[in-house]
């Protein structure tokens, strides 16, 4: 087997593998929220294991490699995806015959960055990706599906009529946002709770900010009663177990929620120099339910306060981690500009996440006991 080092320097995490590693035993990965099933993590929960389609694995080749001068394709497209690179999961390469894990070069790369080789069954491959899950004790979890279209160009003229009618029945249509499904924690329990996917298909666009209040509750640190937000009726038989009070004390929930509109608008920013059309992609978000750490991460001074970049060459634990997944439908669209419907979903999130946060400022504002776990533990 070699032993040639495969690069893994990037803003999110250290891992090291090998150009030919074998991996230890997978496990469905337990955890998902949305997305297709299929998904295995490694027996250590490090990495990620995921069915592709040629498309997703030419996209995180073109983002984390980008293509040689020799290779030609459209040079000028890509380049405006590097932007990119800090807000997807690490690409380590994709699973061989005998679980083996390879690494992909640009070499490996064809024109246009569909890749050389295609996969044995001619439509998809399994990629190695980091969990962006892992070093979470407590991870909250919400996957936002982005945009106003959800049909591929090329998708049959029946799947479209009905991706239309599901975009227009649902938030995505005039939000650019649909709330697939989340997990929550309490900090003195140890399941989450879990919102499904049916409650994003059957809310509107008046009752996004309760998914946003159900997904970053508080909860006062003295007491075991949780600031419950008001759900619309129709979501009546998803509720949480009276026994699970899910959600982080105010002082360190609004310093999450300021955090991550901050990485919110950089995001935005990248994406607004990526001509590209992004279907049926999502943005995850992952928060620390667990109090002590959550509080570390948000409270402690950091060099890098980028989404806690780095930080697993120890065991500090992250407040949160922000990305976009799920590549299946990408294209890349030189000449035309930015995907207005993914901007317009990331617009309406941060209009979203800002409103929670003046709603904790107005309780923090009005004395209720914001919190600290170091007092209160």
């Amino acid at each position: 087997m070699s032993t040639d080092a495969v690069s893994t320097s990037s803003p999110h995490a250290h891992i090291t593998i090998q150009r030919s590693h074998t991996l230890p035993p997978t496990a469905p990965l337990s955890s998902q929220v949305g997305g297709h099933a299929g998904v295995q993590t490694t027996e250590d929960g490090s990495l990620l294991l995921k069915p592709a389609l040629s498309r997703e694995l030419a996209f995180y080749q073109l983002v984390r490699d980008g293509i040689s001068s020799d290779i030609g394709g459209p040079t000028a497209a890509v380049s405006g995806l590097k932007p990119l690179l800090p807000w997807i999961p690490k690409f380590l390469g994709v699973l061989s015959i005998g679980n083996h894990l390879v690494d992909v070069s640009p070499e490996t790369m064809a024109t246009h960055g569909l890749p050389a080789v295609p996969p044995a069954n001619g439509t998809t491959t399994t990629i190695v990706l980091e969990n962006l899950t892992y070093g979470f004790h407590k991870p909250c979890i919400l996957d936002v599906k982005l945009g106003t279209i959800l049909y591929d160009e090329d998708a049959p003229p029946e799947k479209k009529e009905r991706m239309i009618r599901t975009a227009a029945n649902t938030t995505s249509l005039s939000t650019g946002v649909r709330l697939t499904g989340f997990q929550v924690y309490a900090n003195d329990h140890p399941d989450p709770v879990l919102t499904p996917k049916k409650y994003g298909k059957m809310i509107k666009p008046e009752h996004l900010p309760d998914g946003i209040a159900r997904f970053f509750p508080f909860r006062h640190p003295a007491s075991s009663t949780t600031a419950p937000p008001s759900f619309p009726s129709s979501s009546d038989d998803i509720t949480t177990p009276d026994n699970i009070q899910p959600g982080l004390p105010p002082l360190s929930l609004f310093v999450l929620l300021t955090r991550l509109l901050e990485a919110l608008e950089r995001l935005r920013a990248a994406l607004a120099e990526a001509e590209v059309r992004i279907v049926g992609g999502s943005i995850l978000i992952i928060y620390e339910g667990d109090w002590a750490r959550a509080e570390k991460a948000s409270f402690e001074e950091n060099d890098d306060d980028d989404e806690c970049e780095d930080e697993d060459e120890n065991d500090d634990p992250r407040p949160f981690r922000l990305s976009l997944i799920d590549f299946a439908h990408t294209r890349l669209v030189p000449g035309q500009g930015p995907d207005t419907g993914v901007l317009l979903g990331i617009d309406t999130l941060i209009r979203l996440i800002r409103e929670r946060r003046d709603v904790v400022q107005l309780l923090i504002n009005e004395g209720v006991d914001a919190g600290s776990t170091r007092s209160h533990t």
